[in-house]
Protein backbone atom coordinates (compact mmCIF):
# COMPACT_ATOMS: atom_id res chain seq x y z
CA UNK A 1 0.00 0.00 0.00
CA UNK A 2 1.09 3.46 -0.68
CA UNK A 3 2.26 5.86 2.05
CA UNK A 4 -0.72 8.42 0.58
CA UNK A 5 -3.57 5.73 0.85
CA UNK A 6 -2.00 4.54 4.19
CA UNK A 7 -2.13 8.17 5.32
CA UNK A 8 -6.06 8.60 3.65
CA UNK A 9 -6.99 5.43 5.65
CA UNK A 10 -5.44 6.23 8.41
CA UNK A 11 -7.50 9.44 8.82
CA UNK A 12 -11.02 8.21 7.78
CA UNK A 13 -10.56 5.32 10.48
CA UNK A 14 -9.32 7.48 13.59
CA UNK A 15 -12.13 10.76 12.14
CA UNK A 16 -14.82 7.71 11.52
CA UNK A 17 -14.19 6.53 15.17
CA UNK A 18 -13.89 9.84 16.62
CA UNK A 19 -17.11 10.50 14.54
CA UNK A 20 -18.83 7.59 16.31
CA UNK A 21 -17.82 8.86 19.89
CA UNK A 22 -18.92 12.65 19.14
CA UNK A 23 -22.17 11.82 17.37
CA UNK A 24 -23.51 9.58 20.17
CA UNK A 25 -22.13 11.69 23.23
CA UNK A 26 -22.86 14.86 22.36
CA UNK A 27 -26.89 14.25 21.80
CA UNK A 28 -27.20 12.19 24.96
CA UNK A 29 -25.47 15.28 26.17
CA UNK A 30 -28.28 17.57 25.13
CA UNK A 31 -31.61 15.40 26.11
CA UNK A 32 -29.34 15.43 29.74
CA UNK A 33 -29.41 11.75 30.07
CA UNK A 34 -29.17 10.40 33.37
CA UNK A 35 -26.04 8.80 33.02
CA UNK A 36 -24.42 11.85 31.72
CA UNK A 37 -26.21 14.63 34.38
CA UNK A 38 -24.58 11.58 36.97
CA UNK A 39 -21.32 11.70 35.49
CA UNK A 40 -21.18 15.69 35.44
CA UNK A 41 -22.19 15.79 38.86
CA UNK A 42 -19.72 13.51 40.27
CA UNK A 43 -16.99 15.81 38.62
CA UNK A 44 -18.41 18.59 40.06
CA UNK A 45 -20.09 20.24 37.01
CA UNK A 46 -23.76 21.47 37.04
CA UNK A 47 -25.92 19.80 34.61
CA UNK A 48 -26.49 22.29 31.87
CA UNK A 49 -22.63 21.84 31.28
CA UNK A 50 -23.90 18.76 29.32
CA UNK A 51 -25.87 21.09 26.75
CA UNK A 52 -22.70 23.30 25.97
CA UNK A 53 -20.64 20.11 25.74
CA UNK A 54 -23.19 18.76 23.44
CA UNK A 55 -24.00 21.26 21.26
CA UNK A 56 -20.23 21.80 21.02
CA UNK A 57 -19.84 17.94 20.17
CA UNK A 58 -21.85 17.80 17.47
CA UNK A 59 -20.78 21.27 16.32
CA UNK A 60 -17.02 20.14 15.63
CA UNK A 61 -18.37 16.72 14.22
CA UNK A 62 -20.00 19.01 10.98
CA UNK A 63 -17.12 21.21 11.08
CA UNK A 64 -14.33 18.22 10.65
CA UNK A 65 -16.70 16.26 8.09
CA UNK A 66 -17.70 19.16 5.86
CA UNK A 67 -14.86 19.75 3.21
CA UNK A 68 -15.00 23.37 2.94
CA UNK A 69 -14.51 24.43 6.85
CA UNK A 70 -10.47 24.71 6.72
CA UNK A 71 -10.60 27.76 9.95
CA UNK A 72 -13.88 25.91 11.36
CA UNK A 73 -12.21 22.31 11.29
CA UNK A 74 -9.19 24.16 13.31
CA UNK A 75 -11.29 25.29 15.75
CA UNK A 76 -13.32 21.89 15.79
CA UNK A 77 -9.86 20.09 16.50
CA UNK A 78 -8.98 22.63 19.50
CA UNK A 79 -12.41 22.11 21.06
CA UNK A 80 -12.47 18.38 20.70
CA UNK A 81 -8.84 18.60 22.53
CA UNK A 82 -10.05 20.80 25.18
CA UNK A 83 -12.85 19.26 25.68
CA UNK A 84 -11.08 15.83 26.47
CA UNK A 85 -8.05 17.12 28.44
CA UNK A 86 -10.48 18.76 30.52
CA UNK A 87 -12.57 14.96 30.95
CA UNK A 88 -8.86 13.75 31.77
CA UNK A 89 -7.65 16.23 34.17
CA UNK A 90 -11.66 15.89 36.11
CA UNK A 91 -11.84 12.14 36.22
CA UNK A 92 -8.17 12.52 37.82
CA UNK A 93 -9.25 14.90 40.14
CA UNK A 94 -11.82 13.11 41.74
CA UNK A 95 -9.20 9.93 41.86
CA UNK A 96 -11.25 8.02 39.40
CA UNK A 97 -10.24 4.67 38.08
CA UNK A 98 -7.27 4.67 35.31
CA UNK A 99 -9.91 2.70 33.09
CA UNK A 100 -12.07 5.34 33.36
CA UNK A 101 -9.55 7.80 32.01
CA UNK A 102 -8.24 5.96 29.56
CA UNK A 103 -11.31 6.73 27.69
CA UNK A 104 -10.66 10.25 26.79
CA UNK A 105 -7.22 9.83 26.40
CA UNK A 106 -7.94 6.82 23.69
CA UNK A 107 -10.19 9.64 22.15
CA UNK A 108 -7.09 12.56 22.26
CA UNK A 109 -4.66 10.12 20.49
CA UNK A 110 -7.65 9.43 17.82
CA UNK A 111 -8.53 13.39 17.31
CA UNK A 112 -4.47 13.59 17.18
CA UNK A 113 -4.38 11.03 14.38
CA UNK A 114 -7.18 12.44 12.38
CA UNK A 115 -6.05 16.27 12.85
CA UNK A 116 -2.59 14.80 11.77
CA UNK A 117 -3.42 12.78 9.09
CA UNK A 118 -5.82 14.89 7.41
CA UNK A 119 -5.48 15.60 3.47
CA UNK A 120 -3.45 19.05 2.67
CA UNK A 121 -6.73 20.14 0.85
CA UNK A 122 -8.69 20.14 4.65
CA UNK A 123 -5.87 22.23 6.04
CA UNK A 124 -6.16 25.70 6.85
CA UNK A 125 -3.03 26.59 4.27
CA UNK A 126 -2.33 23.72 1.80
CA UNK A 127 1.37 22.32 2.71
Amino acid sequence: MNPQRLRQSGYWISTGLIALWLVPSGVFDLLRAPSVVDILHHLGYAAYVGAILGAGKLLAIVAILYPKTRLLREWAYAGITFDLIGAIVSHLTVHDPLGIVIYPVLALALTAGSYILRADHLRLRAV
